[in-house]
């Protein structure tokens, strides 16, 4: 995807620029929910299960998250001379306002295009501009010959896990320490996956 393309709510969907990166740095990621994701280990204590049990659980009050800033490598903006042909930056604008990105990489050996980041701003959810770049990063997939799409999220981000399953991931994996020494600390990372169409 070398151009920009408009939706029909006016969102335009481009490679992200270097003059982009302040504004991917500062887009608000953060998010409130009801609701959280819990692992347990259904055969702890008799040694006879091996497997992890998801399920989601209401807490009260709500969870609000705010991620902290994250600085992102300019060198997969546009994916011109400089930038690593397996990466790429998508950016969401309405109008002027950069309302969303998605920074993705593909990686050969496994046929695999990782999503790292994918984000909108609050004012901007449930309009289908996650889903859209969602699109602009299976169509990258496809041009590298990823066999799948694959990513990462917490198990409190229960609205981004309803999300992702609506666009058809999957659970795939676990990692009950990924997050441990971090401020967040305490949370599972919960892998989700889908083929490409």
């Amino acid at each position: 995807m070398t151009t920009a393309r408009d939706s029909a709510d006016g969102i335009v969907y481009r490679l992200a620029r270097p003059e982009d990166a302040g504004a991917i740095e500062a887009l608000d990621s953060s998010f409130t929910t009801s609701t959280v994701f819990e692992v347990s280990d259904p055969g702890s204590g008799d040694g006879a299960g091996f497997g992890f049990l998801l399920r989601e659980v209401p807490v009260d009050p709500p969870v609000h998250k705010v991620f902290p800033p994250e600085e992102h490598d300019e060198q997969v903006f546009g994916g011109g001379k400089d930038s690593d042909a397996d990466a790429r930056t998508f950016v969401a604008l309405d109008g002027d306002l950069l309302c969303g990105f998605a920074a993705v990489g593909y990686a050969p050996w496994n046929r695999r295009l990782t999503i790292e980041d994918i984000e909108v701003s609050p004012g901007h959810r449930g309009r289908g501009i996650g889903r859209a770049l969602m699109e602009c990063a299976e169509r990258f997939a496809r041009e590298r010959g990823a066999e799948h799409l694959w990513l990462e999220v917490s198990s409190v981000n229960a609205p981004a896990v309803h999300a992702y399953r609506r666009m058809g991931f999957t659970f795939c994996g676990l990692d009950t320490a990924l997050y441990g020494g971090t401020p967040a600390a305490g949370e599972q990372a919960l892998y989700m996956s889908r083929p490409c169409r």
